[in-house]
C-alpha cells in the first residue's frame, strides 16, 4: 500500500554542448545526479528551451555553432526572466582575460577543457544545493513556517499543518525563495511536470488550499497575489 508521500520535482539542468562526446557524457553524469535533463545542441535551441521552460541550471559551452555560449549567457542576464539563472561555462579558453570575460557577462563560474567530470558535478551540486535547497532534503524556514522536505513535515510557530502533495510541493517551491514572483506556467511546470496535463487554473485552486491550510492556526496570510501574473511567498507585505 502507497504511503501517498511523493518526492519532488528534481531540479532540471540545462546542458548545452556541441561536442557529441562530451554531450554524452555529461548527460550520463547528470542524469545519475538524479537531475532533470534538457540537452541543446546550439545556442538559438537553447535559447529557445529556455523559453519554454526555466532550468535551475545551465551548463553552457562557449564554442557553440550559430549564437555563441558568451552570446547567450548576456540574452539570459539581461532579462529580468532569466537573470536569476545560475550558468556554468564551458570553454577551451584559458587565458585570464577570456575568464574575466565569461564573468562579466554573467557566468557563475567558468570551467576550462579539459576538465575532471567529478569536479564539475560536484559545483552542479554547490549551486543546486544553493538555489534549490528543498532538493537536497533541508530544512527551510521562512518566518514562522518550517519545511523539513525530508521528512515531509511543515510546520507554522511550532504546530504541525496538514498539507497534501501538492500542497506541499507548491509550499516547497515558493519557500526556496521568497519574495520571487512564479507565473502559473511556472507553477505548473515546477509543482505539476512539464508535460502535466493541468490547466493554470488549477494553479489558484491550490493555491487557495495551501493559504487555508497556512492559515488554520491563525496568523498573517503568506502568500501574496501578484495580479496579472501568480503568487509570491511574502509575509513583508
Amino acid at each position: 500500500m502507497s504511503s501517498g508521500k511523493k518526492e519532488a520535482i528534481a531540479p532540471l539542468v540545462l546542458l548545452v554542448e556541441d561536442e557529441l562526446a562530451q554531450r554524452e557524457l555529461l548527460s550520463y553524469n547528470i542524469k545519475s545526479e538524479g537531475y532533470r535533463l534538457e540537452v541543446a545542441e546550439d545556442g538559438d535551441e537553447a535559447l529557445l528551451l529556455v523559453a519554454e521552460e526555466q532550468p535551475d541550471l545551465i551548463i553552457l559551452d562557449w564554442m557553440l555553432p550559430n549564437v555563441s555560449g558568451i552570446e547567450v549567457c548576456r540574452r539570459l542576464k539581461v532579462k529580468d526572466t532569466t537573470k536569476h539563472i545560475p550558468i556554468i561555462m564551458l570553454t577551451a579558453r584559458s587565458e585570464e582575460a577570456d575568464r574575466v570575460r565569461g564573468l562579466e557577462t554573467g557566468a557563475d563560474d567558468y570551467v576550462v577543457k579539459p576538465y575532471s567530470v567529478s569536479e564539475l558535478m560536484a559545483r552542479v551540486r554547490n549551486i543546486l544545493r544553493r538555489v534549490r535547497p528543498g532538493s537536497v532534503g533541508e530544512i527551510l524556514l521562512y518566518g514562522d513556517i518550517c519545511l523539513d522536505a525530508e521528512r515531509h513535515r511543515v510546520t507554522r510557530e511550532g504546530k504541525k499543518l496538514k498539507l497534501g502533495p501538492i500542497e506541499f510541493r507548491l509550499l516547497m517551491t515558493l519557500i526556496e525563495k521568497p519574495g520571487r514572483v512564479w507565473d502559473r506556467e511556472q507553477l505548473l511546470s515546477r509543482v505539476w511536470g512539464r508535460d502535466a496535463d493541468v490547466d493554470t487554473r488549477t494553479v489558484d485552486v491550490h493555491v487557495g488550499r495551501l493559504r487555508k491550510a497556512l492559515g488554520k492556526n491563525g496568523g498573517k496570510n503568506p502568500i501574496r497575489t501578484v495580479r496579472g501574473t501568480g503568487y509570491s511567498l511574502d509575509l513583508e507585505d
